[in-house]
């Protein structure tokens, strides 16, 4: 792939955009833990592994355990989710896989009884958010360092 330049490279304006949302996130209640596991699982659907490898390691670095992170692609079939962390994961793969299916009244419902409507919306501004990431790493052929 030939060398392709990142977005703050091109368009200053267009990476403080992006940058907005994590301002926004910053600011919510969104546990710390559970935006990486949103982080994780969205850049493992969308395939980014740039995003998979910075948001591990930072997720390591802020106490998350391994067993869980290895487990993440398997979350329904294993204990080491809460219930609401399930109910994020279950909203990270509608929302990211959106034009498959959309996002079910079951999945929607049961993130509003388990998390409330304010965190159901920060948790749905960091899908939103971590995918943008991904598809911009993606199109500029970001890889690991």
């Amino acid at each position: 792939m030939a060398q392709r330049k990142f977005l703050q490279e091109i368009d200053p304006t267009a990476f403080e955009v992006m940058l907005g949302f994590e301002k926004y996130l910053a600011k919510s209640a969104l546990d710390k833990i559970q935006a990486h596991l949103i982080k994780i699982r969205v850049s493992q659907i969308n395939g980014c592994s740039f995003c998979i490898d910075k948001h591990i390691q930072e997720a390591l670095k802020i106490g998350e355990e391994s067993r869980r992170i290895f487990a993440l692609t398997v979350w329904q079939e294993t204990p080491f989710f809460s219930e609401q962390e399930r109910a994020i994961l279950a909203l990270v793969e509608e929302m990211t896989l959106i034009a498959d299916f959309g996002v079910s009244d079951e999945v929607y419902e049961t993130a509003i009884e388990l998390l409330g409507q304010q965190y159901t919306t920060e948790v749905m501004m960091a899908i939103v958010a971590m995918n943008a990431w991904n598809r911009i790493g993606i199109a500029t052929g970001r890889k690991p360092e």
